[in-house]
Parts: structure tokens; sequence; C-alpha cells
């Protein structure tokens, strides 16, 4: 190809549609011979034209570009790209594969497709995924943009876009089910239960075969490509027929009130190690995409995947920050939850950087400055920055909150004294750095790991259906199975769990800083005890809607619980750092007798009295995991105002007393109140 009107140009990188055609660039550094191949049908094995790109006039540096005619939106395509595998061992090439364009808004998985086919020799055309070449720019938002809401009142909500309706109780039509418009149904659902956002398990395009043999890969932590919605959550099976479904999604959260933060995998891909595939960066630029040893071409594996992104080399840091930028400006996203985000901080040989350029990059981003940026500031070998993680924007997923809380329900040894800091946003963690309250993410259970039922229903993880001898998952749970492992007709192990339940959704919800919750929490949703259920696509993993119905007094207390934080989130104001927080709380902590709080070892029960200027509420919080009854004695004063005190919390009750308005308090008359074995109880009282 020599015509120069069909050169192309470098930038942009992907396929970008122009008139009478489309410009392709990718970026091939120490390619010799890069080819494009069209194709009419996505399981076709043979390309429909072969478009070879002269690398006198088809490059520039190290990218290849070319423009071609008379392709249309919907194009499907790949390329084909040769090197010198020896000139060091961190390269790999191979003519004989198709691979992804990195820059792709589309992917089109066919049946043929087959992840083996990608490994060792041969050819795999017919078995590949292709690239789509989409036109993104025609969709009718309706005026719609990304709701830019503050923290503050924030309530996630993280779901599997697939599980959330895959169940056939959901009452979402056969095939619509596990599709991003089947999730649209069920707006209605979230609305009610009064989450403002969800956070979307991995939405980018992935490989469903990255997962043992016979098994699949469910969660989607296993991305092909960081612009392309995933496929396989369409209702509509045409090449551009999940773009439109995932934007038709987007705008009905919005026109709910409800964000869309999406989980996002910046630290691997599903291509693996030396003995993983060959679907697209390997095959480009191993050397650029990956950390590879250049000396044995072995992959890092910080990730516990089998490669680790080189997210610091700048080919990748632009990849990354155009990808966040599409899903923001073209895609209109709230925000981002980063997957083990430690590996970001990393430089190109692995090691910590003190000041890493792609999450600076991110953080000073003016496209993503209204964006909600949340890390999960830890990675796969040992990297745990809660707490020290860059920047002032980010907010944290804060283990630490997940297990002292779990440590303090289990009456452990010595966690009562770790929970103050848990409930007013983990001041030892953040406040030295200015950090808003909102900066600790509160959560107790996730998809990594027991679900809430299952915490308080095992002792040890059961992931025999994963196939890999229980060797997979978490060991360290600080779990309780309450008495029995595992399902039982005892119905006093039943209460107690549900009680147990309540105790991790009120702490949770009432706590200072952001919480979330993970679907189906608040229906006592099981997973029969697999704590690591990344491959189990069926109904361990999908959303039995019929445990609403089972589990009517949960879904309510969850229901009434969020309602109660909007009416009494006084922790938390706008700009306000947790040091200004401070300074304007009044807190007391007391025992079961005033004045007397017992932070030893063997304490299980605790009383924090809290109160805030220029607020109409004063707080009581009761907290007793202790495994007998033990009565708490009351203040009635408070700097100088006399509390009337009324119930609106009892975990031990039944419903519908466990948790009641704010205004329908039962007003306590008594100077002591009777806590119930592993219970919590909130008292309000009106000042002023």
């Amino acid at each position: 190809m020599n015509n120069k009107k069909n050169n192309g140009s470098s930038y942009p990188l992907g396929s970008t549609l122009r008139p009478g055609g489309a410009n392709f660039s990718v970026y091939a550094k120490n390619a010799t011979r890069v080819e494009i191949l069209l194709f009419d049908h996505v399981d076709d094995d043979t390309p429909s034209h072969v478009i070879p790109l002269d690398p006198l006039h088809n490059r520039t540096f190290h990218y290849w570009h070319a423009f071609v005619p008379d392709v249309q939106a919907g194009q499907l395509y790949g390329y084909r790209v040769d090197g010198p595998n020896n000139l060091q061992p961190s390269l790999r090439f191979d003519a004989d594969k198709l691979l992804l364009d990195p820059y792709a808004r589309g992917v089109a998985v066919g049946q043929a497709y087959d992840r083996r086919a990608a490994i060792g020799a041969g050819a795999n055309m017919g078995a590949a995924m292709k690239s789509v070449l989409v036109d993104y720019r025609g969709y009718n938002w309706e005026g719609d943009t990304p709701l830019r809401k503050p923290f503050r009142g924030t309530v996630i909500y993280e779901m599997h876009v697939r599980g959330f309706t895959r169940h056939p109780s959901s009452g979402v039509a056969p095939d619509k089910r596990g599709t991003y418009a089947g999730l649209i149904e069920k707006i209605p659902y979230l609305k009610e239960l009064g989450v403002t956002a969800v956070e979307l398990l991995p939405i980018f395009q992935f490989d469903p075969q990255d997962a043992p043999p016979g098994k699949i890969n469910y969660w989607g932590y296993s991305p092909v490509s960081f612009f392309a919605p995933h496929s396989g959550y369409s209702s509509d099976p045409s090449p551009l027929g999940a773009i439109a479904e995932f934007r038709d999604m987007v705008k009905a959260l919005h026109r709910a009130g409800i964000e869309v933060i999406l989980d996002v995998v910046f630290n691997h891909t599903a291509e693996g190690d030396h003995r993983g595939p060959m679907l697209c960066y390997k095959g480009l630029a191993n050397d650029v995409y990956y950390i590879v040893d250049p000396h044995t071409g072995e992959y890092a594996n910080y990730s516990g995947t089998g490669n680790t992104l080189k997210a610091n080399h700048s080919v990748v840091r632009r990849l990354i920050l155009d990808s966040l930028r599409y899903w923001v400006t073209e895609m209109h996203v709230d925000g981002f939850r980063f997957d083990l985000a430690s590996i970001l901080s990393r430089d190109e040989d692995g090691r910590p950087l003190p000041n890493p350029p792609i999450l600076w990059d991110i953080e000073t981003d003016p496209v993503l400055s209204g964006s909600k940026l949340i890390a999960e500031a830890w990675d796969a070998a040992g990297l745990y920055q809660v707490g020290s993680f860059i920047g002032d924007f980010w907010k944290e997923w804060n283990g630490r909150f997940r297990d002292d809380i779990r440590a303090f329900l289990r009456a452990d040894a010595g966690s009562v004294a770790k929970l103050p800091n848990r409930l007013f946003a983990s001041p030892d963690i953040f406040a030295d750095q200015g950090r808003e309250p909102e900066t600790s993410i509160n959560f107790i259970t996730c998809h990594d790991g027991f679900t809430l039922y299952d915490l308080v229903s095992y002792n040890q993880k059961h992931n025999e259906a994963n196939g890999e001898n229980n060797r997979d998952g978490c060991d360290n749970n600080i779990s309780w199975n309450c008495g029995i492992e595992g399902p039982t007709e005892n119905l006093a192990i039943q209460a107690l769990r549900k009680r147990q339940i309540k105790n991790f959704l009120t702490l949770t919800m009432l706590a200072t800083g952001t919480p979330m919750l993970m679907m189906g929490d608040e229906a006592c949703r099981t997973q029969l005890g697999d704590n690591n259920a990344y491959c189990q696509d069926n109904e361990l993993s999908w959303f039995d809607w019929t445990l609403l119905e089972r589990h009517a007094d949960m879904h309510r207390f969850a229901k009434q619980l969020i309602h109660m934080r909007g009416l009494l989130y006084i922790w938390g104001e706008s700009s306000a750092t947790l040091n200004l927080l401070f300074q304007k709380l009044h807190i007391e902590y007391h025992g079961i007798q005033l004045n007397q709080p017992d932070w030893g070892e063997d304490s299980h029960c605790l009383a924090i009295l809290v109160s805030k200027l220029q607020q109409p509420y004063a707080l009581y919080f009761i907290f007793n995991s202790y495994w007998e009854a033990r009565e708490f004695e009351l203040p009635r004063e408070s700097q100088k105002t006399r509390l009337h005190w009324r119930r609106v919390i009892d975990t031990a009750l039944p419903s519908p007393d466990d948790c009641v308005d704010v205004e329908e308090g039962v007003l306590i008359q008594s100077d002591k109140y009777p806590a119930q074995p592993r219970s919590i109880v909130l008292l309000i009282a009106r000042i002023g």
C-alpha cells in the first residue's frame, strides 16, 4: 500500500471512521510486518481482505497505520503481526495469530471462539475474537451526562450485571436475563432499596474461557480490551449491540438518580504467563505492555494471574488514560474502582514508586476530575497501601474496617479497642493525610470472599465446586457459623445468624465513611460456603429473587437502614476533613456503666454517645458482642441538654420492631437498657 491518501495517520489510535472509510493505527514496536485483516463474519477462518502495511509509507516511528476505504461501522477486523523473536527473550511475535486492536471500541466473540487455539503453534483465525469498527458519535443521550454526585450521602451497591437478573426468578424475559437490558428492568428495585450508585463487576470485554477446565470465568477479571463493553452482557448479539445497550443502561440508571461505577482491571490481562494465549498485547509489543524479565522472558506476577501490566510505561499510561476518558466522555460513567490498584504504583521493573506517574496522571486529569475514583489499595504480591495511597482525590476500600468489624462481632479478644476508629472513618489510617471522612469505603463483604449470609454460616471455605481441591480462595475469613457449619433447621441458629447479619449491616450503614453493600446481602444470598466463586456462572452465584420473599424481614431491615442513614448522616459535610469533623463532634465513651468503657482484651461491650454542633439529634450506640445479655446505663444529660431516648434500632428484636423510623422510636422510660446477646442498639434523642 503506497497510495499516499491511503497511508493513514498514527493518531488517533484504534479504528476511526472518516469520510469514505476508516483510519487504523496500532502501536507495534519491533514489528517487521503488520497486516490488517477484514472479516465478513465473526467465525470466518479466512479474511475477506488482507491489507499489508508498507513500513515506508504506513509506519510512523513505532505506529503502523492506514486509511482503508469503503469500510463501515460494524466491520470486523484484526491484526497479523510478525517480528524478530530472537532479538531478546521478552519479545513474542507470531504471524499465525489474529490479534485484537487494543483501542477497538467493540469486540465480537463467535461460537467458534477457542482460547486454546491462541496457544502454541498454528493459525487461529476462525477461533479468534475480532475487533469491531464502531461509530460511537451518533447515539442520542437525550441530554444525559455523568451525575457527579458528592461522595457524602453515597451508598454503593456492588453487583454483577449477569448475575443480577440471570436467575429465572428475576422476572426478566428470557432473552434479556443477565444483560444490560435486564438490569434496566430492575432499576425500580435499586431505587426502592435506596442505593445511590452501582459498582459493576468488570464489564470490559473479557475472556470467559480463562478458567479451569469445564468452568467459565464469571467475575470478568480477565480483560482482553479496555474500551469494549462485554458483548456477552448484551441482549443484542450484533457486533454493535453491546455499545448501544450499555449506553441505554447508563442513561436509565441516571434517570433514576443512580450513578454507575465500573470495576476496572488495569493490572493484568487474560493473556496469562508464557503458557497463556496470544490474544492482543503479547503479539504487538510484549515487553512494553507487560513487566517481563528481559533476560528470561518470564512475566512478573504481582496480580496473581500470571502477568502484570507495565502501567507506568508511557504507552500503557496513555492506554489507561485514554480508556478512562472514553468511558467518561462517550459512555457517561460516573467513576471507577481500580482492582489491585497498588500495582499501578510499581515501576517498569515492578518496584514500588513513591510518586507513580499513572496514578498522578489519573488524579490530575481534567476530564476525570468530577469522577469517583476508588482504589483497592493492595496487590497480590503483598504491597498494602490502605492509608498511604497517593493523592487527595482517591477513596480507598478499607480492608481494616472489614476485618476489625468481623472480629468484633465474632467476639474476638481485643476487638473492642479497634471499634471506635472503624466507626469514625478510621482516623488512625486517614486523618494524617487530611482526607475526607468519605475516603474510607466501608464494606464487610464483596465479590471476593463469603457472602454476608455465608460469613455467619461457615467457619471454613467450601470451594470444592471450583475444581481446585479447595486450595483456592482466602483461608482467613474471620467468619463464625453460629454453632453449626452450613445449612441447618435449628431455629435458634437461624435467628442468631440473622441477628449477626443485622449487626453487620448496621455497622456498615451507620459508620462514618462511604458504605458498600454487596448484591444479594440484603436478602441472605448464599454461595454455600464458596468464597471464590469466580468460575461459577450458575445459580450458586446468581441473585435468586425468591429470597426477597423468604427473607422479607432482612430486606426490610436493609432498606430501613439505608433510609435512616440519609436522615442521620451527621458525620460528613462538604469539603470537611476528618480532623475538622472531629472538632465539631462531641463523643463520649461508656461501658455497661456510664463513663467506664472497658478497653480490655476480654471486653465485648461498648457504648458511644455522639452529637454534633447544629444537628437536631444525639445518638447512643450500644454494642454487645457478648454471648449473654447486658444492661447498659443510659446518659440522661449531655452538654446541659436533657436527653429523652427513643429506640430506633435493636437487632435482637423481630421485624418490624428491629428498625423503625426516627419519629416512631419507642420512648425508653428506664435509666438502663437491656441489650440482648450479640446485638446492637441505637437510641436517639432530640437536642436543642
